[in-house]
C-alpha cells in the first residue's frame, strides 16, 4: 500500500472544526490518504484532491461530490475492511472519518477512473431514453432470461456482504412529551424552551455534531461565533435528566399517532465493526421507536442545484456545500470558482472562497438587479458579477474545466445573449432551498406550494409543528421567533406552562428577492443539448422528463415511475422540485397543479441490522419447548419444528443393537396405540380462553356450526373459514361456563387464529362484549389413548371415567396424580382417549406418574408422525396439509359441520353461495387405496384419469397425506380429486418422475372404524 498523500493541496492551514493534531489514515479504492478527526469521508476526499468518487447508474459518467449531507446523490460508497464488515450505500458526506476506514466506489469497471461501461453510456446514451427497457427488451420473448441476467448485473448500488455480520444491533422503545427532529438553530431553541418548561424532550439530528447550519457558515449570535451559543445550549440540554440528545440519528419514518422511528448510528464513526468494551461488543446502531405527545420538525432545507448542460461533471456543487466545506472542514474544493445563482445565498460561497485566498472568476446571477448586503460584499471583494445570466453549460469530462455563461430570458425560456466561457475548476449553483418535507409527508398531509417562497411547505396534522428551514423560514431572527412560538404551542398542548427563554441577537445581512429558476435553457433544444441532469443518482435528465410528457405522462407520479425520478436512496432530495418544475413547464401548467410525489419511509437507507435489532437467530425464530421436553430428549426422541415448537417426531429404540428407523418406530408406536395404550405430548395445541357475555354469540359467528345451545361440560368440534369460505383452521372448543369457553387450534395456526378473532372483534363486531387470552403456555396437555387408556388414567385420578358417567366429547375437573386438572374426552386417533390438561409447572410430575403406572399396560410414547398416521386412518384432516386455502367444508364432505340456518351469518357463509363453490368438478376430499398394498404414494403426487394421455396430462387432483399403516397392512392416502365424492370405487393413476405409474382406487377417507365405535367405548 502506498503512503498517505499530503493533504495540503486543498486544506487550509488554519480554521475549520477539524482536529489537526489527530491525523487519520484511510483508503479509498485501494489508495491511501490522510484526513483529520472531525472530517467526513467526503471532506477528506476533497482535501486530498479526489475528484471522481463514483460512476453514474445508467450512463456510467464520472461523478464527484455535490453536497455535504443526506442529499448527496453521487458519493455513495462501499465500506468495510473485511467481507463480514461490508456495508453498501453509505453516503461519504455523512460518514465520519476514522482510522483505518476503507471505502470504495460502488460503480466502475475495471475502476472508477477508467470505466468501460462509460463508453456504452457515451456511445449508446441517445438510444437509452426513459422507458427504453420496456420498449427494447420485449422481443424475442425467449431472450428475456438473457436480458435479465445482464440487467440485474448492471442494477443496484454496492453489494451485500457474503459472510455473517459480527456486529449487534438493538431497538429502544421510548416515550416523550416533545420530539424535536433537527438540532439546528430552530431545533435547539425549541428544545431549550420545551425542556425548561419541564417537558420530556428527545432531540435527534443526523449530523455528527448538534448545531445544524450554524456550523456550516460564519454566523454570529450575541456578537460571537454561533458555535459558542450552540455549545452553551447543548451543554444545558445535556445536563437535564429529562432531555435525551441523539446526534448521528436520522428520523427515517413518521407513522400514525406520532410514532417516529429514529436510526442512531452509535459506533459507525469509530470503526467498521463496533469496538469491544470490557470484552463486550458494543451496539453498532440502534432503532429508537418513539411515541411522542407532540412533534416539532426542524429538519431544515436542501439547497436546489440548477439544471444545466453537463451539470454532473465532477466540480459541480451546490453553493451551500462549498461554504460548509470551507468553514467547517477548512477544505477549498478547487482553485477557481464560478457561481451561478438565483438568490443571495449563492454569494456566500463566492465570499468564503475569495476570503480563503482563492480565485473567483465570476458570479452569474439570473436576477437583473441584485441588491442584498452579500451582493455588496462580493463587489467590495472585487468579485465580478454578471447579472441576468446563468451558467448554461459546464466544460470538462473528469473535472470541470470551464463554465459557459449567457444571458437568459426566464419568461421565454431561452438564451438571450452572447455566450462567454470562463476558465474554472468548480461551479457552485443555487436555485433556492426546498424544505425537508419528507417526514411531514409520511403522515399523509400534502405539502403546499408557495410562489412567494418558491418551494413546497409541509402540510401538518394535529400535534405536528414545523419551524425554521423546514417551514421555509431561513432568516435567523425570524427563525428563532418562530421556534419559540412553536415550542410554546407544543408545551401548551400538553397542558404545561411555557417557560420563556432569551433569544440571542443576530447580525444578519439584508437579503434581496430570489428568482424562480430551475432549468437553465441552452442554445440548443433540450433534446439536442448536452445532458442536463435533474436526478443525479438515477441519471434522469431534463430531456427525459420532456419525453415523458410528450408520450402522455401527465401525472407527476407517472412521470416519476417512467423516468425513475426520485427513486433509490436519493428519494428526490435534490432533484424532485426541479423535475416537477420542468414537467410543469412542458405541460404548460403551474407547479401547484402538477403537485409533488409522495414521500415514503425511509428518509435515508437503514441497515437491515438496525431494522432487525436483536430479533435474529433464536430471538427471531425461537425454539419453544413443552414442559416435558427434557424427558423427550432423555428418551432419545427425534424432533420436528411445528409453529416454533419442538415436538417429538418419533422415539427410536434400539433393537438387536441397532437403532430403529423412523418407519420401524412409527409402526411400533401405531400398534401400541391400537392394541394397548399410547401417550402424546399435545401441549403445543393452541389454547384460547374466551370469556364475556357475548362469548357464545361470537364463537357462533366465527365457526361454521352452531354453538348457542352447547351445555357447560360439553365439547364440540368446529371449522373456521376465511371470509372467502375456505377452511382456515379447526379444533375442539369446550364450554367451561355459561360465558366461558376454551378454544383449541392447530399448533401452527394458534397465533393467526388469535389475531383473526381480534381482527373481527375490533373492526367488525366491537359491540360484542368478549375478550380473548392465549393460554397455550399455561396448560400442558397429555393425550392418553388406546384400549387400556381408561384403566391407566383411573389409577391416578379422582374423576369417574365410567363410559356413562363421562361420555365422549365431554370434559371434567378433578385431580390427576394429586394435581388439579381438566380432563377432556376427545380423540384424534379414533381410540378411547383422555386429554389431561394441568398447569404446565406440574406437567412433568403427572407425565412421570403416568409412566410409573402405565408400565404394566405397555404405555408407549408416540410422536407427531404416528399421530399423523392414526388420524389419517380415521380420515381426520390437518388444516394446511389436507387443505390449501382453496377447500370449503363441503369439499371436505363435512356438511354436517355447517349450520346454514344459524340466525347470524357466520364468516364465509356468503362466499359459499357463489356459483364457483357449488361447482360439481371442485376438488373434493377422498381416500386413495393403492392397488398394490406395498405402495406408499408420494405426498403431492398428481392424479390423472388416463395415464396414456399425451403430455401435458389433465390433472384432476393431488395426494395430501400418505402413509403406511401397520393396522391396515397397506399403504393408504388422503387426496383431493375433482368430483371425488361422486367417483367412489373408480380407479385413478399417479405418474411419478421416474416413469412409474401407480393405480389407486377412490374410497372413503375413513379407513379405520368407520362407525366410530372404538372412541365411544
Amino acid at each position: 500500500m502506498s503512503q498517505p498523500q499530503d493533504t495540503a493541496g486543498r486544506r487550509l492551514k488554519a480554521g475549520g472544526q477539524v482536529d489537526r493534531s489527530r491525523p487519520l489514515n484511510f483508503t479509498f479504492n485501494g489508495k491511501a490518504y490522510q484526513g483529520y478527526a472531525g472530517d467526513t469521508l467526503a471532506s477528506a476526499l476533497l482535501a486530498n484532491g479526489v475528484d471522481i468518487v463514483n460512476r453514474s447508474f445508467k450512463y456510467s459518467r464520472p461523478r464527484g461530490i455535490v453536497t455535504t449531507g443526506a442529499a448527496e446523490p453521487n458519493a455513495v460508497v462501499q465500506l468495510g475492511t473485511s467481507e463480514a464488515a461490508q456495508v453498501p450505500n453509505v453516503r461519504a458526506t455523512q460518514q465520519a472519518l476514522y482510522a483505518g476506514l476503507s471505502a470504495s466506489s460502488t460503480n466502475g469497471w475495471p475502476n472508477v477512473q477508467i470505466d468501460m461501461m462509460g463508453m456504452v453510456g457515451k456511445l449508446g446514451g441517445k438510444f437509452m431514453p426513459p422507458g427504453f427497457y420496456y420498449k427494447t427488451f420485449m422481443a424475442p420473448a425467449s431472450m428475456w432470461m438473457t436480458y435479465e441476467k445482464y440487467i440485474r448485473k448492471a442494477a443496484g448500488l454496492g453489494r451485500s456482504p457474503m459472510e455473517p455480520d459480527a456486529d449487534i444491533y438493538d431497538h429502544l422503545h421510548q416515550h416523550c412529551d416533545i420530539l424535536v427532529v433537527g438540532a439546528g438553530p430552530a431545533g435547539l431553541a425549541t428544545a431549550l424552551l420545551a425542556a425548561r418548561s419541564g417537558a420530556r424532550v428527545i432531540v435527534a439530528d443526523e449530523q455528527e455534531a448538534l448545531g445544524g447550519s450554524l456550523l456550516d457558515a460564519p454566523y454570529t449570535l450575541d456578537g460571537e461565533p454561533a458555535e459558542q451559543w450552540v455549545a452553551r445550549v447543548v451543554d444545558e440540554l445535556a445536563s437535564m435528566p429529562h432531555v435525551t440528545l441523539l446526534p448521528r440519528t436520522t428520523a427515517n419514518g413518521y407513522h400514525d399517532h406520532h410514532f417516529v422511528t429514529l436510526h442512531e448510528r452509535r459506533t459507525e464513526h469509530l470503526a467498521d465493526t463496533a469496538p469491544k468494551v470490557d470484552g463486550r461488543r458494543q451496539v453498532r446502531s440502534r432503532m429508537h421507536r418513539v411515541r411522542a405527545g407532540q412533534v416539532v420538525l426542524a429538519t431544515g432545507a436542501h439547497e436546489r442545484p440548477l439544471v444545466y448542460a453537463n451539470n454532473d461533471v465532477p466540480g459541480n456543487m451546490v453553493a451551500s456545500a462549498v461554504t460548509a466545506y470551507i468553514h467547517r472542514y477548512a477544505v477549498v474544493p478547487g482553485k477557481t470558482l464560478v457561481v451561478s445563482t438565483a438568490n443571495d445565498d449563492g454569494y456566500r460561497a463566492a465570499i468564503a472562497w475569495k476570503q480563503a485566498g482563492y480565485s473567483v472568476a465570476a458570479i452569474a446571477d439570473v436576477r437583473d438587479t441584485p441588491d442584498g448586503d452579500l451582493v455588496e460584499k462580493a463587489r467590495e471583494l472585487g468579485i465580478r458579477i454578471i447579472t441576468g445570466s446563468a451558467v448554461i453549460e459546464a466544460k470538462g469530462s473528469n473535472r470541470v474545466s470551464g463554465a459557459r455563461i449567457a444571458k437568459i430570458d426566464l419568461q421565454r425560456f431561452c438564451v438571450s445573449g452572447a455566450v462567454e466561457e470562463l476558465a474554472c475548476d468548480t461551479i457552485a449553483t443555487s436555485g433556492g432551498f426546498s424544505p425537508v418535507i419528507h417526514l411531514a409527508s409520511h403522515t399523509g398531509a400534502r405539502p403546499t406550494w408557495r410562489d412567494d417562497l418558491i418551494c413546497f411547505v409541509p402540510g401538518l396534522v394535529e400535534g405536528v409543528h414545523a419551524c425554521g428551514g423546514a417551514n421555509a423560514n431561513y432568516a435567523l431572527s425570524s427563525l428563532f421567533s418562530e421556534a419559540v412560538d412553536v415550542a410554546a404551542r407544543a408545551v401548551a398542548a400538553l397542558g404545561m406552562s411555557p417557560e420563556p427563554i432569551t433569544l440571542p441577537t443576530t447580525d444578519e445581512p439584508r437579503v434581496g428577492k430570489a428568482a424562480a429558476l430551475f432549468h437553465v435553457p441552452h442554445e440548443k433544444d433540450t433534446l439536442k443539448a448536452p445532458k442536463q441532469f435533474v436526478d443525479l443518482q438515477n441519471d434522469v435528465t431534463a430531456s427525459a422528463i420532456e419525453i415523458a410528457t410528450r408520450e402522455g405522462f401527465e401525472s407527476i407520479e407517472h412521470v416519476k415511475r417512467y423516468t425513475a425520478l426520485g427513486f433509490g436512496t436519493d428519494q428526490g432530495k435534490l432533484g424532485n422540485i426541479n423535475g416537477m418544475a420542468i414537467a410543469a413547464r412542458c405541460l404548460k401548467r403551474p407547479i401547484p397543479e402538477v403537485g409533488t410525489t409522495v414521500f415514503r419511509p425511509n428518509y435515508t437507507p437503514v441497515t437491515f441490522g438496525a431494522i432487525v435489532g436483536r430479533h435474529c437467530g433464536s430471538l427471531f425464530d425461537p425454539e419453544r419447548y413443552t414442559a416435558m421436553h427434557d424427558w423427550h430428549v432423555a428418551r432419545g426422541a427425534e424432533f420436528e419444528e411445528v409453529g416454533q415448537w419442538m415436538r417429538p417426531w418419533y422415539y427410536p429404540q434400539k433393537l438387536n443393537g441397532k437403532l430403529e428407523s423412523m418407519h420401524e418406530a412409527v409402526q411400533r408406536e401405531c400398534l401400541a396405540v391400537r392394541e394397548k395404550v399410547g401417550i402424546l405430548d399435545a401441549s403445543t395445541l393452541g389454547k384460547i380462553d374466551i370469556q364475556g357475555p357475548d362469548a357464545r354469540e361470537f364463537i357462533g359467528r366465527v365457526y361454521t356450526n352452531k354453538w348457542a345451545k352447547l351445555p357447560v361440560g360439553k365439547c364440540r368440534y368446529g371449522l373456521m373459514c376465511k371470509d372467502d369460505g375456505m377452511v382456515t383452521d379447526d379444533g375442539v372448543t369446550s364450554c367451561l361456563g355459561e360465558n366461558h369457553f376454551l378454544m383449541t387450534t392447530t399448533t401452527g395456526g394458534a397465533a393467526a387464529v388469535l389475531e383473526w378473532l381480534e381482527l373481527w372483534h375490533q373492526t367488525e363486531w366491537p359491540e360484542l362484549d368478549v375478550y380473548f387470552t392465549s393460554v397455550t403456555d399455561h396448560w400442558a396437555t397429555m393425550t392418553v389413548t388406546g384400549p387400556e387408556a381408561r384403566k391407566l388414567v383411573s389409577e391416578i385420578t379422582d374423576v369417574d371415567l365410567d363410559r356413562d358417567a363421562f361420555k365422549f366429547m365431554e370434559w371434567r375437573t378433578g385431580k390427576v396424580a394429586g394435581v388439579p386438572a381438566r380432563i377432556f374426552r376427545i380423540s384424534f386417533t379414533g381410540e378411547l382417549s383422555f386429554e389431561i390438561n394441568v398447569q404446565a409447572n406440574y406437567a412433568e410430575h403427572v407425565w412421570k406418574t403416568l409412566f410409573a403406572h402405565g408400565e404394566k399396560y405397555g404405555l408407549t410414547p408416540y410422536g407427531t408422525e404416528t399421530m399423523h398416521v392414526l388420524r389419517a386412518e380415521k380420515g381426520f384432516i390437518i388444516v394446511g396439509q389436507d387443505t390449501d386455502a382453496s377447500v370449503t367444508p363441503e369439499d371436505l364432505g363435512m356438511q354436517w359441520c355447517v349450520g346454514y340456518d344459524k340466525p347470524f351469518s357466520w364468516i364465509g357463509k356468503r362466499a359459499l353461495t357463489r356459483s364457483d363453490t357449488a361447482r360439481r368438478d371442485r376438488k373434493q376430499f377422498v381416500g386413495l387405496k393403492p392397488k398394490d398394498p406395498s405402495v406408499v404414494l408420494g405426498e403431492g403426487d398428481q392424479i390423472v384419469r388416463d395415464p396414456n394421455h399425451a403430455i401435458p396430462m389433465p390433472m384432476v387432483g393431488h395426494v395430501t397425506s400418505s402413509y403406511y399403516s401397520p393396522t391396515l397392512k397397506s399403504g393408504f392416502a388422503l387426496a383431493v380429486v375433482k368430483d371425488g365424492h361422486q367417483r367412489m370405487g373408480e380407479s385413478v393413476f399417479l405418474p411419478t418422475v421416474d416413469g412409474t405409474v401407480h393405480e389407486a382406487e377412490i374410497v372413503s377417507p375413513i379407513f379405520y372404524d368407520p362407525k366410530g365405535e372404538r372412541q365411544h367405548v
